[in-house]
């Protein structure tokens, strides 16, 4: 073997940088490749597979249609097999991918390991399983869930009393979980409330998570999520939700150390309902995300929507809030006017806000303006994107201006506009003072478009830097709903044509900067 393959550095590289399917090939080349190559092989397992494809063939049968042992792994057996388990560094399980019968054999492993105090997986760090609830399945999670473990990723619709009992240990069995996603989504109410203690056990052991996402565990849950002292990142699914056990003479503490908190909804009321429970939240971000099922609302959606917004400025510390997001689903399903949005006004910190989808809100230019006026040191704008057919009022070029006056640091700008009125507008001079040299993501939905020149001297104007106007929203779901297939089209052509303007604009500009 040549001198330079002897430095143990060059092994790794090499054995780094080798195709996948490869490895096993290069592991038997030479002792000196065997170890590295196996631990890249062995280190990221997307199946549980290999790990009964290295244990003989007929090690297993079939009892009354239950898979069984015919004979007993030896130590040789045991050997071969910890020989790549201990390498292994995170693993991913899918239900697609692996039948109940190869669960079923490695949960009979499992239950037939020797050794107690020496966890068959020492070095897993990160466990995705999307593999169900079943006893099989927590036969084998017992095994997987080791002190090593720092991400858990399980998602499942149906909980065995086996599956229940392993959640319930996960404070014990991986005390330093930094990160633990849990997503249920059971077919009943009912049974997401019998889980939750399970869930709410083993939550107030984990002291060093600082993400997690889970269903509302409502009481006493939601008390051992805000004590938690490291966590960052919250996500809860208020769909899956035992909300009404909450019940609690006086409000919970709330969250005083989050980065992130994101609630997912199918009813204002119930995002609503859990921040009245709780006395404040410190957070620099917070993301609604809400479904079609809001048309279930028991009150209008817009009206649900106005009354949850009138609580945040109450309970979310003003000054800390930076970045606000309120994503709707796919389809169009709520109409508002911008007055509903008035209690944001109340955050005068936001860098970033964002009301995608689900929404169609009537704004006029003076409206617009007033609304921004709030938010001097906004990078991030993305309001009202499409325009529906019974929209009563829709921002012109002169609100475009103002809000490029009152937020100068603009970066980002999604807002739906009526381009044929130029009323106001010097095409010579569009932005007079007011351009943006920052701004590089500009969309402007469907907007009103009658002459993509005029439109094209505008926005290379006020947009000197801008090198194309997103077009991407054509493609999604509202866009299907308000245009027929030719009125898309035609629409398509004339901001395609905004943007080989835009093209044509630019080269002059780089020339002339040049001569």
């Amino acid at each position: 073997m040549h001198a330079a393959l002897r430095n143990l550095e060059v092994i790794h590289v090499v054995s780094s940088h080798t195709e996948h399917g490869t490895l096993p090939a290069l592991a038997s080349a030479c002792r000196a490749f065997q170890s590295p190559a196996l631990n890249v092989l062995w280190r990221d397992l997307h199946s549980v597979d290999p790990l009964l494809r290295c244990l003989p063939a007929d090690l297993f049968g079939f009892d009354r249609g239950c898979t069984a042992l015919q004979k007993p792994l030896d130590n040789k057996m045991w050997d071969t097999l910890f020989k790549y388990t201990f390498r292994v560094r995170s693993i991913t399980a899918k239900q697609t991918s692996y039948p109940s019968a190869i669960i079923g054999s490695l949960s009979v492993i499992m239950l037939s390991y020797p050794s107690a105090s020496a966890p068959l997986f020492p070095n897993l760090r990160e466990l995705t399983w999307y593999a169900g609830g079943s006893h099989f399945a927590a036969e084998f999670l017992r095994m997987t869930l080791v002190p090593s473990l720092r991400v858990l990723t399980l998602r499942f619709t149906s909980a065995s009393s086996a599956f229940l009992s392993v959640l319930s240990s996960l404070g014990t069995l991986c005390p330093h979980l930094q990160s633990m996603t849990l997503r249920y989504r059971p077919a009943t109410e009912d049974l997401s409330s019998k889980l939750s203690p399970f869930i709410a056990q083993s939550i107030s052991q984990l002291r060093n998570l600082h993400t997690l996402m889970l269903w509302d565990l409502a009481n006493p849950g939601m008390d051992h999520i805000m004590q938690l002292q490291v966590l960052r990142t919250l996500d809860l699914d208020l769909r899956t939700s035992s909300v009404g056990e909450r019940q609690s003479l006086l409000p919970f503490p709330g969250f005083h150390h989050l980065h992130y908190l994101c609630l997912r909804c199918g009813a204002f009321e119930r995002a609503a309902e859990l921040l009245s429970s709780l006395q404040v939240i410190r957070s620099k971000e917070i993301k609604i995300a809400f479904t079609s099922w809001i048309a279930e609302s028991s009150e209008s959606p817009s009206a649900s929507l106005s009354q949850f917004l009138a609580i945040l400025p109450e309970i979310c510390d003003t000054k800390e809030l930076q970045r606000f997001s309120l994503i709707g689903s796919r389809v169009i399903i709520m109409h508002t006017e911008l007055a509903v949005f008035a209690p944001l006004r109340a955050f005068r910190n936001l860098t970033v806000l964002q009301i995608e989808r689900g929404c169609s809100t009537s704004i006029s230019d003076g409206e617009l303006c007033q609304m921004v006026a709030a938010w001097p040191m906004l990078q991030v704008l993305k309001i009202s994107c499409y325009i529906a057919i019974d929209t009563t009022a829709v921002p012109t070029f002169c609100g475009l201006l103002g809000v490029l006056r009152l937020c100068p640091s603009l970066t980002s700008l999604a807002l739906a506009i009526d381009t044929t009125k130029l009323e106001g507008i010097n095409l010579r001079s569009p932005g007079g003072e007011n351009l943006n040299a920052h701004l590089n993501d500009l969309t402007l939905g469907n907007s009103l478009i009658a002459s993509p020149l005029n439109v094209a001297l505008i926005l290379s104007g006020i947009f000197p830097c801008l090198e194309q106007v997103d077009l991407d929203c054509w493609n999604t779901a509202p866009m299907n709903l308000l245009f027929s297939a030719d009125d898309k089209n035609s629409a398509m052509e004339k901001w395609a044509s905004v943007n080989s303007l835009l093209d044509g604009f630019s080269v002059v500009r780089e020339r002339v900067a040049t001569s």
